[in-house]
């Protein structure tokens, strides 16, 4: 029997005030599972409870901070100069989200 139902995906998409149309439901829905059924697969591995948490994925990073100095800026004005549409100390960019 699975975990999530269609009304959990309502009630979650309700509290985070987004409407979802019956086949955006559907896709959440099989989302879930599939991140449900990994889980399942993570938490038969033997020990798992065990391991250490990992600060990052290669053991060996190493990493040097500098130091942290101010250094002069250049003008705005020289900054904005290659740019393509420019509006004020604005650059214009395409829309990349709907």
């Amino acid at each position: 029997m699975s975990k999530f139902t269609k009304e959990m995906v309502d009630d979650y998409a309700s509290k985070l005030l987004i409407g979802l149309t019956e086949e955006e439901n559907a896709m959440v829905l099989n989302e879930f599972e599939a991140i449900d059924k990994t889980i399942d697969m993570i938490n038969k591995i033997p020990n798992i409870a065990q391991v250490e948490p990992m600060t990052h994925a290669l053991d060996d990073f190493v990493f040097d901070l500098r130091e942290d100095v101010a250094e002069e800026a250049i003008p705005i004005e020289d900054a904005l100069r290659n740019a393509g549409q420019v509006e004020g100390r604005e650059i214009e960019v395409p829309k990349v989200v709907e």
